[in-house]
């Protein structure tokens, strides 16, 4: 199978290093926008779909293969092999975890990765906050199961947060109600109720962890959990109120991130 063509791979710029950017649960590679061109002048920048999200070839989503985010993890593996990595990889959310999973099982594939607004488990866990109780996710996911597209109209907006811009929880909103609902209710299954935890002591690339400083879906201390757990990390947080800084606080998410390549030789 083309992988381009199974994830609507798209490539700007013709730097040295690549950098592939991977969106989150709901949405597609558009969210970037705000975000990937700044790199463009000196990386070359991958965007691309999750299989079974936006432009995909929806045919190739497997609800055996993609049961867990190694499915996915496999399926962006088979993107840096077509590119000829290795890469930078920066993913959002869920995919922040995809990246992680693919970069446990193929190192030599990536130079570094940033996190953004990552988690390893959603669900409150004795000393863990992951942000939600058990009943809190179930309700959710048989609310999505129930009315997928109410679900999406209700949730979009308080995940986007970004009170000063409610033209991002609208374009949110938009790119949930989308998706193709059953896709969008499995995948949704499988991103709130993935833990890995125990995966983090197998994690050994350079990684910056990009934290908000308000995120219904993404706590804070998530991310100063992750800090003390991953190998290598660094965390910086980002002033803003949601769970999309890439979207609502792109500049801040920019300047984190090439400080961060700076650091480590990764300068283009």
């Amino acid at each position: 199978m083309n992988v381009r063509l199974r994830n609507n791979v798209t490539i700007a710029g013709s730097g040295p290093i690549t950098l592939v950017f991977a969106h989150g649960f709901g949405c597609d590679q558009v969210v970037w926008r705000f975000m990937a061109p700044a790199f463009a002048d000196r990386y070359r920048v991958v965007t691309f779909d999750l299989t079974g999200s936006g432009n995909s070839d929806l045919a190739a989503y497997d609800r055996e293969r993609h049961a867990t985010l190694h499915g996915h993890a496999d399926d962006l593996l088979e993107i840096i092999d077509d590119l000829k990595g290795p890469v930078v990889y920066v993913g959002h959310s869920v995919s922040a975890m995809i990246g992680m999973l693919a970069g446990i099982k193929a190192p030599e594939r990536f130079l570094a990765q940033v996190m953004i607004a990552p988690s390893p488990c959603y669900i409150d866990d004795g000393d863990y906050r992951g942000g939600f109780s058990r009943g809190d996710i179930d309700e959710l996911l048989d609310t999505m199961e129930a009315n997928y597209l109410g679900w999406s109209s209700a949730m979009a907006p308080v995940i986007m947060g970004a009170p000063n811009l409610p033209h991002l929880g609208i374009e949110l909103t938009n790119s949930f109600c989308r998706n193709d609902p059953d896709i969008a209710r499995h995948f949704g299954r499988v991103t709130f109720l993935s833990d890995h935890r125990a995966d983090l002591a197998d994690a050994t690339l350079p990684t910056l962890i990009l934290q908000c400083s308000d995120d219904l879906i993404a706590p804070r201390e998530v991310g100063a959990w992750l800090r003390e757990r991953l190998a290598g990390s660094r965390l910086e947080q980002v002033r803003n109120i949601g769970h999309c800084p890439h979207m609502s606080a792109p500049q801040d998410c920019v300047r984190l991130t090439q400080a961060f390549l700076d650091q480590q030789g990764l300068s283009a």
